[in-house]
């Protein structure tokens, strides 16, 4: 009883360092185009417009809906009052409660096991990295382990309510994300893997589990996943086609997989990102202290040699079924870096395994000493990763887990746009353009929210007259130049324009390989100048005043 106590503790305080990483400044990075995109959705929702499942982009309901819950806490009525704190709070607490579900399967993986697997859910770059991140992934891993957790506790002691709750954790896997498929197919496998050896060992095969669960118990499985994904995408039965729409989804997504090549990767592309990645005489990131003990952790598993006390189906569950999304996302070549966050934590749990059985495996004190401090150095290392990552390299593409994002100058932009708002006799209300084929502007729509006049544009409209501020890429320099001296606008409305952005290149840099540049009318370009440089005269007087 006191050892199960010490555990628990113990879980609880790799909780704390898993709030203590993620929660802290949450404006700081500048906002991902996809966070900017689901904000932009949620905005639409939070403001009375509703929400309808598309089944082309921006993925399933759960993270709208549940930003609703942040947003009323903190009396946000309309997307302008929302802050980066709003939307990234809701993966922030998915990524903490990640920490707190290990404790349902404290009994199954062995205690220590569960409570090193704890530390590196909580101090996990990756994992830290992506729980600040406003898109769906984290809430897709915390969803998957739920399930997987109230199904084995359901094996242990079979009751109604467990398997009501695994099966309302499989449709909000559903509800979440399109790629959930990839882990229900991981899943099947895995399972039947499972009961193929134990029927092998003691003869307790498919037709005996099957026959051990109650109809009761399946139908409530069951309608636990049908009625959670239905009412979610059909956005509470306001929009019925949205179910239908949540199964033709794959069509699409099946083709991106397999012929997307903005986002094309080799096989091992995660694998070497977890193991070494080092870029541009940055810092080295490695999570192999993961990777290598899980190895050991699914050999052990597989040869049951060095295991403490466990359940060894778990465990040969959870094995197969890390190796089966191993495998699964290296061959799709659609990769982006917050994808492996499914195996990886199945990874992590298999590596507090693995930890056990090295330690185990030494049968005298010093070298067993030896391996802790080195398991213990290693995951000082990944905690030092871990804040670095997010508070230092957080938006550098030195970084792996940075991809296509977002530079810092973003926030130069915004600052001074406001700038040119202030001395604009309509403030926040003034006119602004933003001109960038295949509306490559993201994540500007987000930082732009509190302008009312703000209009996106592919290409310069000839039909329309300049905006006191034009943000434009360089690809429509010129014909946004030849619009400037349009000899159809008439005289009197025709206005000399200044470059907006200080500097030698008079560009901006939204993310890496794209550019922006800044335009802005000369009276207003004049009236900053004035407001940023007073008047001599005007000092002079206020220093003889006082």
């Amino acid at each position: 009883m006191r050892r199960s106590v010490k555990c628990c503790v113990l879980i609880l305080a790799a909780t704390v360092v898993a709030v203590a990483l993620r929660l802290p400044r949450l404006a700081l990075r500048p906002m991902h185009g996809d966070e900017a995109v689901h904000a932009d959705k949620f905005g639409d929702m939070l403001e009375g417009r509703g929400y309808t499942y598309n089944p082309h982009e921006y993925h399933g309901p759960t993270l709208n809906y549940l930003t609703l819950i942040p947003a009323r806490l903190c009396s946000a009525a309309t997307y302008t009052a929302v802050t980066e704190f709003t939307v990234r709070i809701v993966p922030v607490f998915f990524g903490v409660l990640l920490v707190l579900l290990v404790l349902l399967m404290v009994d199954g993986v062995g205690r220590h096991a569960a409570v090193y697997a704890a530390v590196l859910t909580a101090i996990s770059p990756a994992m830290v990295f992506y729980s600040r991140y406003y898109i769906q992934e984290m809430l897709l891993v915390c969803f998957t382990f739920g399930a997987i957790a109230f199904g084995y506790r359901y094996t242990q002691r079979r009751s109604i309510i467990r398997a009501l709750l695994t099966g309302i954790c499989l449709g909000l896997m559903h509800a979440t994300k399109e790629t959930c498929i990839i882990a229900f197919g991981s899943m099947l496998p895995a399972l039947w893997l499972t009961l193929y050896i134990r029927r092998r060992e003691n003869g307790f095969g498919f037709g005996q589990a099957i026959r051990a669960v109650k109809p009761s118990h399946f139908i409530a499985l069951v309608a636990g996943a049908a009625v959670v994904s239905a009412l979610l995408h059909s956005s509470f039965l306001a929009n019925p086609g949205g179910i239908l729409d949540s199964c033709r989804t794959y069509a699409t997504y099946f083709d991106r997989a397999g012929n997307n090549q903005v986002h094309e990767h080799p096989w091992y592309y995660y694998l070497k990102m977890l193991i070494y990645s080092r870029y541009a005489g940055g810092p080295v990131w490695s999570e192999a202290i993961i990777v290598l003990p899980a190895v050991v952790g699914i050999i052990a598993v597989l040869t049951k040699k060095g295991l403490p006390a466990v359940n060894i189906d778990l465990l040969r569950f959870i094995a197969f079924y890390t190796l089966a999304m191993v495998t699964l996302y290296s061959v799709i070549r659609y990769k982006t870096p917050w994808c492996m966050l499914g195996f990886l934590h199945g990874m992590i749990l298999l590596a507090g395994v693995g930890a056990v059985v090295l330690v185990r495996l030494v049968p005298n004190v010093l070298p067993r000493l030896i391996i802790l401090f080195l398991f213990f150095d290693a995951s000082v290392l990944l905690l030092w990763q871990a804040y670095i990552g997010n508070y230092v390299y957080y938006a550098d593409s030195r970084n792996p887990y940075v991809y296509a994002h977002p530079t810092t100058e973003v926030f130069e932009i915004v600052k001074c746009v406001e700038e040119y708002a202030g001395v604009h006799e309509d403030g926040h209300n003034m006119p602004i353009q933003v001109i960038c084929p295949d509306d490559d502007y993201w994540p500007l729509p987000w930082y732009l929210r509190s302008y009312s006049s703000v209009g996106w544009w592919n290409k310069v409209d000839k039909d329309a007259l300049p905006a006191p501020v034009i943000i434009a890429s360089p690809a429509v320099e010129a014909d946004l130049t030849n619009r400037f001296y349009d000899t159809s606008i008439p005289f009197e409305q025709r206005q000399m324009y200044l470059r907006m952005f200080d500097g030698p290149y008079y560009y901006m840099w939204l993310r890496p390989k794209v550019q922006l540049l800044g335009f802005v009318r000369k009276d207003l370009w004049e009236a900053r100048q004035r407001k940023k440089v007073p008047d001599p005269n005007e000092l002079i007087k206020k220093a003889s005043e006082k």
